[in-house]
């Protein structure tokens, strides 16, 4: 299995930044506008699920497995047809004034690992655009 590590480093807040990450249904609003297009919530799914529409047009639902306050952890797995398994983790880290986030993610099969990788760097860097000219609002 393929575990793939970004991060960033945000001129604001790790507490302006997780509240942004924590609002799981606003990722083209809140965190990645580019990046994402747009981000529905699965009314009636359980766990809570978000459809998810990237830059490129490409749709996924993703699960939501967990939404930690304290640790600002975010955790959600994606169920595709193309994917046989994904796992990733957004945490955000608290340095002064500003903040570290890490996106991880474990996928299969292993091939996926590049283009995830093209797609975290640019989520990261679409997040990390937003949130800064935002002052994540």
């Amino acid at each position: 299995m393929a575990t793939i590590r970004k991060e960033i480093i945000t001129e604001i807040t790790a507490d302006k930044v997780w509240a942004a990450v924590r609002d799981v249904g606003a990722l083209a609003t809140r965190l990645a506008p580019g990046a994402v297009t747009a981000c529905e919530m699965v009314v009636g799914a359980e766990p809570p699920t978000r459809r998810v529409t990237f830059g490129d047009g490409t749709v996924l639902l993703e699960r939501i497995v967990s939404c930690d306050d304290d640790m600002m952890r975010l955790v959600w797995s994606i169920f595709d047809a193309s994917v046989d398994h994904h796992n990733g983790a957004l945490q955000v880290f608290e340095r002064g004034d500003r903040a570290l986030v890490v996106w991880t993610a474990d996928v299969l099969p292993d091939a996926l690992a590049l283009p995830f990788g093209g797609f975290m760097e640019g989520g990261l860097a679409a997040m990390k655009r937003h949130l800064e000219s935002s002052g994540a609002d």
